[in-house]
């Protein structure tokens, strides 16, 4: 079955991916299992988590709640909100190839801009460099949303 061109098979491996990820900024089972269980007074066990890791097991809404919480970032909330997504705004997607390009030309053209700050005395150099870091950051920031609704 899908819905906007996305499987149930598909949704269920990105939210797993996800939710792998964010356990994976947590550091250690025995510190997300805490995480969960101080958000709500009970959490799944380091084995649990770890079969839930491998796949053996499916994220439950507490998990996912608690991890996205926790990072200050909401991938799976923002994922499942793109499942209403008008089909039509859902074919706006970024070329995640074409991102990798923006990103090393931005990157490059930052870091010459920053190097020449460094040996400079100009607030013109300081400026220019300032606002090609906005540049990259703003590629690499089109990108990380790119991939976590991919």
């Amino acid at each position: 079955m899908q819905r906007n061109g996305v499987s149930m098979s598909d949704l269920l491996r990105r939210i797993h991916e996800t939710a792998r990820a964010l356990v994976q900024g947590h550091g250690c089972l025995d510190s997300v299992s805490a995480l969960i269980e101080a958000r709500f007074g009970r959490g799944p066990g380091k084995g649990t988590l770890s079969k839930r890791m491998s796949g053996e097991l499916d994220w439950t809404l507490p998990d996912i709640i608690a991890l996205e919480d926790a990072a200050g970032r909401y991938p799976v909330t923002d994922l499942l909100c793109r499942r209403r997504a008008d089909p039509a705004a859902q074919a706006v997607r970024v070329d995640l190839i074409a991102q990798a390009g923006a990103i090393s030309k931005e990157h490059g053209e930052a870091m010459g801009a920053m190097m020449r700050a460094i040996g400079s005395q100009d607030a013109g150099d300081r400026a220019r460099a300032a606002v090609e870091m906005r540049e990259a950051i703003e590629a690499m920031t089109k990108a990380l949303r790119a991939l976590e609704g991919a």
